[in-house]
């Protein structure tokens, strides 16, 4: 999508609708619109806040409400067919004037396919991820006419995606929900802000609050990006128990997966613990013994594994199974409260971020008036 931002407004106790033509601008506003200027210039939104790629929660209504709201909504693939991603493009268009983005699994089996249904809907934003992506679905994705943000784990990694032409890298440390790599937000944020400029930096991860939006635009990101938050949304299409679920855990309930055994690689995924996680502890220790025991081969012990997961998601967030499902989950889900509009959800984080940066702006004053008065 490529379409100019609408007229649909929404305001925080601090007064900041989304409509930037009605909005009077004071310092604190206009310092953070500076610090996140490319982000929202490359996104084409007032907020530069990217809604994380959520499979079967990112779906048209969410996404909408997402970039109605200022931010910018990205849909997840997922496995989707070519032809269900064209369905929801439609249907998020009918939703939204506003731009919005798709995000898609470098993985698929129909990735060009999928490449192509974006371009045919004239999408202004493809996210990649889930490995390095190859030079012709960059190459196809920019010829289409639009922009390519990918996900980087490490420095070296970013520095090959801007060589090979992306337009935006995504930075996402292991506090987030879902597929995760090694490496904590803050350490990553670390690694790589100072040093890659020549595009703009998002940062993924473990974010749940205004200030720490703030804490990394202040180091050189261009704009953030926030899933978990956004899943108990009023517009997020996840079933009541799987909200209630988000709205009781605390941090430290959301869990990377555990390997037991170096043989028997398990991706790191990291969700709520529930009783699915146990069975599948007792699981990976089964197909340990019964390999030891000769009744496995290690690829049928492997494939046994990963089976498990199998369509685990779409019980959780679909049909509300809480218990057998997988509930995919970053640690910022104890920020996670309560039900609320997406545009509440925003108009939080804007307003904690501006309260921050106000108070460190009269913390400077006060310390320059205690110095002049010496």
């Amino acid at each position: 999508m490529t379409e100019g931002i609408g007229s649909t407004e929404f305001s925080t106790s601090v007064g900041l609708p989304a409509n930037r033509a009605n909005m009077e601008r004071g310092p604190p506003v206009a310092a953070l619109d500076r610090l996140w200027a490319r982000g929202r210039e490359l996104l084409g939104c007032d907020l530069a806040i990217m809604g994380g790629a959520m499979t079967w929660v990112s779906e048209r209504n969410l996404v909408a409400a997402i970039s109605n709201a200022g931010g910018f909504g990205v849909i997840a693939s997922g496995s989707m067919s070519p032809e269900l991603l064209s369905a929801e493009i439609s249907a998020a268009k009918t939703l939204t004037p506003r731009p919005f983005g798709v995000n898609l699994i470098t993985l698929h089996p129909q990735l060009l396919e999928l490449i192509e249904v974006c371009v045919e809907h004239r999408v202004g934003h493809v996210v990649l991820a889930g490995g390095l992506p190859s030079s012709a679905a960059i190459n196809k994705i920019k010829h289409g006419g639009a922009r390519v943000l990918c996900f980087a784990p490490a420095l070296g990694f970013a520095r090959k995606l801007v060589r090979m032409g992306v337009d935006a890298i995504v930075i996402e440390g292991s506090e987030a929900g879902g597929h995760i790599g090694p490496v904590s937000t803050g350490v990553l944020a670390q690694e790589i802000l100072p040093h890659l400029t020549s595009v703009p930096v998002f940062v993924a991860g473990g974010i749940g609050r205004g200030e720490a939006m703030l804490a990394y635009l202040e180091m050189g990101a261009s704009g953030v990006q926030l899933g978990t938050r956004f899943v108990c949304a009023h517009e997020s299409i996840a079933h009541p128990r799987f909200k209630q679920a988000f709205i009781r855990a605390a941090a430290r309930d959301a869990v990377a997966s555990v390997q037991l055994d170096p043989r028997f690689p398990v991706i790191p995924v990291r969700a709520l613990a529930n009783s699915a996680t146990e069975r599948f502890l007792a699981l990976q220790q089964q197909v340990i013994d019964r390999c030891a025991r000769g009744e496995l081969t290690p690829r049928e012990g492997q494939l046994e594994i990963e089976h498990f997961w199998a369509g685990a998601l779409r019980r959780a967030v679909i049909d509300g199974d809480v218990e057998g499902g997988s509930l995919m989950a970053g640690q910022s889900v104890g920020f996670v409260t309560r039900e609320q509009t997406t545009a509440e959800i925003l108009g939080e984080l804007i307003d904690q971020a501006l309260a921050a940066r106000r108070e460190r702006v009269e913390a400077s004053a006060r310390v320059a008036g205690s110095r002049a008065a010496r």
